[in-house]
């Protein structure tokens, strides 16, 4: 099919299919269990975390990038825009599923941070290939009925998310292509998996860090790099 967002579509509908049939193994778990589960699913997203941030081959550039996504980050002040859209949310739900922000923020990060979620949408705008994202949607669907039966509904608002970054990359992928080179996919895999490190944190309880204040920190590292590279190329 010649379609250049098939392949976001089809992302965006594992995630929201995923997510119901959690939902319907959410229901007969007791909560007791449903607690522990989601302690362990921290220590997954931990793994998650660590595994993707050790990749990182630029200290330099992870540096600024949080540094400078932090501040711009903490002065618009994302966590609480999210934390109000969850809120919102959760009126409408019924907060009987579980904290909607929380399975959000989680799926979002765990669903749009790595390698397959650039690579596979600068795919399918550029040669209309999408086994990438075919790929990708049988493990965000897998792990999307897991989440949901630990996190709640909250998990379905995050396939929004994916349609949103992956659609946008498939669109501009013609201009945004040669700006994510195999160097910066790596770096901004590495930040958003350290960001991963810091959730996993909040879903253990050891730590209340505002992961959504860091998110702009995934996406300056695509500057970072290149002035990395140029002060490297200035100073040979």
């Amino acid at each position: 099919m010649n379609f250049a967002l098939l392949g976001a579509l089809v992302n965006c509908g594992a995630v929201i299919i995923g997510s119901l049939l959690g939902l319907v193994f959410k229901k007969g778990i007791p909560e007791k269990v449903s607690d522990t589960v989601m302690k362990g699913m921290g220590l997954c997203v931990l793994w998650i975390g660590v595994t993707g941030a050790i990749k990182g081959q630029n200290a330099l550039v992870m540096i600024f990038s949080l540094l400078f996504g932090a501040v711009i980050g903490e002065l618009i002040d994302l966590d609480r825009w999210v934390g109000k859209l969850g809120e919102w949310i959760e009126k409408k739900v019924g907060n009987k599923h579980g904290n909607v922000t929380q399975g959000f923020v989680t799926a979002t990060l765990l669903f749009c941070v790595g390698a397959m979620s650039v690579l596979g949408p600068l795919e399918s705008g550029l040669k209309n290939d999408h086994s990438t994202q075919y790929t990708k949607s049988v493990l965000d669907f897998v792990s999307s009925v897991i989440y949901t039966s630990s996190l709640g509904i909250g998990v379905i608002f995050s396939a929004v998310s994916v349609l949103l970054l992956q659609g946008s990359l498939t669109v501009l992928a013609e201009w945004v292509g040669p700006l994510l080179t195999d160097d910066v996919v790596t770096e901004m895999t590495a930040v958003g998996s350290l960001l991963i490190v810091g959730l996993a944190f909040n879903m253990l309880g050891i730590t209340k860090l505002k992961i959504m204040n860091y998110l702009p920190a995934v996406f300056l590292t695509v500057l970072f790099c290149r002035l990395y590279d140029m002060v490297i190329a200035f100073l040979a």
